[in-house]
């Protein structure tokens, strides 16, 4: 590791467990609220830090993936402008090549020795890959009929990315039980311990996304600009 790379690597470790920390707090907390907002902000931070830190360490996609998720989350409850319209293009742009790119390695893990490629199994590629697509997806239906209403389907699309941002950086961090080691006592690196993070941030996800769909609150609440 060159000296460049080496005074990286702590910036992009905090930046990742800035980020879980952040997340979970905006994750729990009241939406809308104050609590909610700043942790948002902060956590948008955070992983825009590990993103482009994992860009110069890595693979550019193991830094655009994250990146990409966050700053759509962000311009969904944004005021649309010229300059976010452009953002979104490139994004788009970020989420096709990196939908194709993930089930390109998805076919060759799946003809490689063990079913896996770099040590990530092929499910989890075509994983990767499917959530891009259903991300461009939702990109494109967006571009094509202008901004979603303030409401229940607009803090959705807020929600599902930031929460799948926050699926990145725990994955990145829980997915390793050596890393787990370095920071957790024994009892917490376990297979079961490490992918309960994982599982409660899906859960909590769709808990959010069945209340903004069906809550009235949510319905009429304004998010702010």
């Amino acid at each position: 590791m060159n000296a460049s790379n080496a005074m990286l690597l702590p910036l992009h470790i905090a930046g990742g467990s800035l980020a879980m920390i952040f997340g979970a707090v905006a994750l729990v907390a009241r939406k809308g609220g104050t609590v909610h907002r700043r942790s948002g902000q902060l956590f948008v931070c955070s992983m825009l830090t590990m993103g482009i830190t994992a860009s110069v360490l890595g693979p550019a996609a193991n830094g655009l993936m994250p990146a990409y998720f966050v700053v759509t989350a962000l311009t969904t409850v944004r005021p649309v402008t010229a300059w976010t319209r452009w953002i979104n293009v490139g994004a788009l742009l970020v989420a096709v090549v990196l939908a194709l790119g993930s089930m390109a390695k998805g076919f060759t893990a799946f003809g490689a020795p063990g079913h896996a490629l770099n040590g990530v199994p092929f499910f989890m590629l075509f994983f990767i890959g499917t959530v891009m697509a259903i991300a461009a997806a939702g990109d494109v239906r967006v571009m094509w009929s202008g901004p979603l209403p303030r409401g229940g389907r607009r803090l959705a699309r807020h929600l599902w990315r930031m929460c799948f941002a926050l699926f990145i950086a725990a994955g990145s961090f829980f997915s390793i039980k050596a890393r787990v080691a370095k920071l957790l006592p024994e009892p917490f690196t376990t297979p079961a311990m490490r992918a309960l993070p994982i599982v409660l941030i899906f859960v909590a996800m769709f808990y959010w996304l069945w209340r903004v769909r069906h809550s009235a609150r949510f319905t009429a609440f304004k998010t702010s600009a």
